[in-house]
């Protein structure tokens, strides 16, 4: 449960804007999206492999 103190005579757009960010940063709605579908771990594993070689190509292109 997110709880967001507002202070007196706070603009309530600002207190949105608060409580949107801090929402966002939970990653409850990444989470949700993340378990609307099955995927199998050997999918998972690959796709994991798959960016760490990603990352490793782009950490070399930087030196």
């Amino acid at each position: 449960m997110i709880i967001m103190p507002i202070k007196e005579g706070e603009n309530i757009e600002r207190a949105l804007k608060k409580f949107k960010r801090k929402y966002e940063r939970t990653g409850v709605l990444k989470e949700l999206r993340r378990r609307q579908y099955f995927t199998k771990p050997s999918v998972v594993a690959r796709e994991n492999k798959l960016h760490a070689i990603y990352v490793e190509h782009m950490d070399r292109d930087d030196e």
